[in-house]
């Protein structure tokens, strides 16, 4: 009985703990959006539109989404940056690691350690960034979807993939890459057919794939599990098989 109440207790801290992480990520999101949008409306910034929709899918509350927006404006003197990392992980697998930093000496220094305690090696700007193609991807629930009949509809907006993925939970779904200079095209034909969005956004998408033995993708994922706990991390991209 004392077990069974402790694991309950541990998965309740785990959940809060993942929803703290995504609404910290969001929130980043939200200020780098802003100050590089030079708007705080969803009718005046294009990338300000996309988060928040991502922000209600989550359910992050409305206060904490108007405190982002306000510590953007100057109110909080918050000032994150996007910035991009370029690194190998063992075995030779090529890395991106995307980050939302106040203070990038700490930010490459912690990404740095982070690699070589697991046996990779962090590169400069353009050491493996050509491997990858910039991608807009939206992920939709794919329940009252005909796949073939969206596929042929959207093509016109810049659909260049759909497939199938999982969400966190594992729950399926439809996920759609195109050109990330013809996101808002996308974007607007998946919001004028009411589709129900989950999430949006930018992915490095690798333009080839390396497979590994399960020893040697234990040792690449120690890494990613690393960098995706570290707080100024927004997103971790490989080309791991």
């Amino acid at each position: 009985m004392g077990r069974t109440f402790e694991n309950r207790k541990s998965a309740i801290f785990a959940r809060s703990d993942r929803i703290s992480k995504v609404f910290a990520r969001l929130g980043r999101e939200i200020v780098i959006a802003v100050r590089q949008g030079g708007g705080t409306t969803p009718e005046t910034n294009s990338t300000l539109k996309r988060v928040l929709a991502n922000a209600r899918a989550v359910s992050m509350p409305k206060d904490t989404i108007e405190n982002a927006i306000k510590r953007a404006t100057g109110e909080g003197g918050d000032n994150y940056d996007e910035v991009i990392y370029e690194g190998y992980a063992p075995h030779g697998i090529a890395m991106l690691v995307v980050t939302a930093t106040d203070n990038p000496t700490r930010t490459v220094a912690n990404v740095r350690s982070h690699f070589n305690k697991c046996g990779g090696s962090l590169g400069n700007s353009g050491s493996v960034g050509f491997l990858f193609n910039k991608m807009g991807v939206f992920r939709l629930k794919p329940e009252g979807i005909n796949r073939e009949d969206l596929e042929l509809e959207l093509i016109d907006f810049g659909l260049e993939e759909l497939g199938e993925g999982t969400g966190e939970k594992g729950e399926p779904q439809l996920v759609l890459r195109c050109a990330f200079n013809d996101f808002g095209k996308l974007a607007g034909a998946i919001e004028a057919r009411k589709l129900a969005l989950v999430n949006s956004g930018a992915e490095h998408v690798p333009m080839t794939s390396t497979e590994l033995t399960d020893a040697q993708i234990d040792d690449v994922m120690k890494l990613i599990e690393r960098l995706e706990n570290d707080d100024d991390v927004q997103g971790v991209f490989h080309n791991l098989e």
